[in-house]
């Protein structure tokens, strides 16, 4: 399929086929695809976890309130943000971007850029993501409105902030994974209804970990897996040129 004709293929599927396995390595490539997702900072601040085994998809079908779409699905990927992961991500960047640096710029700016980039990943990065019972985040709001007075500034720092922006890089990544799925013919459906904690105590994830989303894998059932129409707004209702 080209992108328009994965996008329209791509439904959220409630009911799989059962009798229609789909193969784990194609869907380790479609994960391979997500990670090529924009995300902030290039923090990557996000990791995925590959349900295959029988018995754990069925303790995290559970978990997921028994929908349709988890009971009857082939394989079952989450998302999880990893915002405590923020300063071995920074240094992995920052380690990175020392190499990009040498390889693609010229001599005479690569001093600059690698300061700059040791100031950023080294410095401003793990201050930004850092978390303290809510008064790191305070600090920085309150920061960020004082410079703000004389310049243009990211305001968007408190550490509700923040979680806000690693959601949306990890959403990125699982949208990414939905349409590569749909390119092959896969068949996925985004859950967010599911109880969190329990899922986390299935992966054994560390306490600030967090689940965004559980996205359920398979081929659609002929006749149950679509309900009905897709309904959007109108287009014109969203769309504003200016």
């Amino acid at each position: 399929m080209n992108l328009e004709e994965a996008l329209n293929y791509r439904r959220a599927v409630r009911v799989f086929d059962r009798n229609r396995p789909i193969d784990p390595e194609k869907v380790k490539h479609c994960l391979e695809l997500a990670a090529l997702a924009p995300s902030s900072s290039n923090m990557q601040l996000w990791e995925c976890y590959h349900i295959t085994q029988p018995d754990l998809m069925a303790r995290i079908s559970v978990a997921s309130l028994g929908q349709t779409a988890t009971a009857t699905a082939s394989e079952i990927v989450i998302f999880v943000t990893r915002q405590d992961l923020y300063r071995q991500r920074a240094k992995f960047v920052l380690d990175f971007e020392r190499g990009n640096i040498a390889r693609n710029s010229p001599k005479e700016r690569q001093a600059k850029r690698i300061k700059d980039r040791e100031l950023y990943y080294g410095k401003l990065m793990p201050f930004i993501y850092a978390r303290f019972f809510g008064i790191l985040g305070a600090f920085r709001k309150l920061l960020a409105w004082c410079i703000g007075l004389f310049r243009p500034i990211m305001r968007e720092v408190s550490e509700c902030d923040m979680r806000v922006t690693v959601n949306k890089s990890c959403a990125l990544a699982a949208q990414t994974f939905m349409i590569a799925m749909a390119s092959e013919g896969y068949d996925t459906c985004p859950l967010e209804g599911v109880d969190t904690k329990r899922i986390k105590k299935l992966l054994k994830l560390p306490r600030r970990a967090r689940i965004n989303m559980v996205i359920p894998c398979g081929i659609r059932d002929s006749e149950k897996g679509i309900w009905g129409e897709r309904g959007r707004v109108p287009f014109e209702e969203v769309y504003h040129r200016i």
